[in-house]
C-alpha cells in the first residue's frame, strides 16, 4: 500500500483561494439556511437562534443572523485574531445577503420539508467546511466555546452542545413537531459532514 506523506512544508492558501472560496462557502450555507426557512425549520447554533428570532419578530433571517453575531467578533480577535475574524466578518456578510437574495432567483414553495432538511444539512455543513479550510467560519457559538475554554477551562464541545441542546429545546415552543423531527435530521446531517470532513493535521491545503 503507498502511503502519501504530507508535505515537508505545509503553504498557506494564497489570498486568490480565499478570494474565491470564502463566498462559495458562503453561498452553500446561505443556500441551506433559505431552504431551512422555506420550510419554517430550525438548526442548532446562533443560526437557530436567528431562525426563532425571525420566527417570532417577523424580521429579515438575514437581518437578524447578520446583527446576532456582531457581539462574538471581539471574542474572536481575542481569540483568533484578526485575520480570522475579518474573515468571518467578510462570509457571516455574504450568508447574511445570500439569504434575502434566494426568493429571487428561485421558487420553493412546493419544497418537500424532508428534502429540504437533508439538502440544508449537507449544504450548510460543505460550506462551514469550506469557511474552515480557509481561515474563516459562520461566527456563532463556537466561537464563545472557544473563549470560555481558553479563560474559563471548559470543554469547548461539552459548552457547544449545550447551547445546541438549548435553541432545540427553544424551538419545541415554536416549530411544528414533523417539521422539527426533519431539521433534527438535516442537524445530524451537518455534523456528520463537518466531524467527517474537518480533522486537525489531514488537512494540507
Amino acid at each position: 500500500m503507498t502511503v502519501v506523506e504530507p508535505p515537508a512544508e505545509i503553504k498557506p492558501h494564497a489570498v486568490w483561494e480565499d478570494v474565491l472560496a470564502i463566498p462559495t462557502g458562503a453561498f452553500l450555507m446561505s443556500w441551506g439556511m433559505y431552504l431551512l426557512s422555506a420550510i419554517d425549520g430550525v438548526t442548532g447554533g446562533l443560526a437557530g437562534v436567528s431562525f426563532l428570532t425571525s420566527y417570532v419578530t417577523g424580521w429579515s433571517l438575514g437581518l437578524v443572523y447578520f446583527a446576532i453575531n456582531l457581539p462574538f467578533y471581539w471574542l474572536a480577535v481575542r481569540r483568533l485574531g484578526w485575520a480570522f475574524t475579518v474573515k468571518t466578518l467578510v462570509a457571516v456578510g455574504l450568508i447574511s445577503i445570500g439569504v434575502g437574495l434566494h426568493p429571487h432567483f428561485i421558487d420553493v414553495s412546493s419544497l418537500q420539508p424532508m428534502y429540504a432538511a437533508i439538502f440544508a444539512g449537507l449544504a450548510v455543513g460543505t460550506g462551514m467546511i469550506v469557511l474552515f479550510r480557509h481561515g474563516a467560519s459562520a461566527g456563532g457559538f463556537g466561537i464563545l466555546a472557544q473563549w470560555l475554554q481558553q479563560t474559563r477551562g471548559w470543554r469547548a464541545g461539552y459548552v457547544q452542545l449545550a447551547l445546541d441542546a438549548c435553541v432545540i429545546a427553544a424551538s419545541v415552543a415554536l416549530v411544528e413537531w414533523r417539521i422539527l423531527l426533519v431539521s433534527i435530521v438535516g442537524g445530524v446531517l451537518l455534523n456528520l459532514v463537518v466531524a467527517i470532513n474537518h480533522r486537525p493535521g489531514r488537512y494540507f491545503g
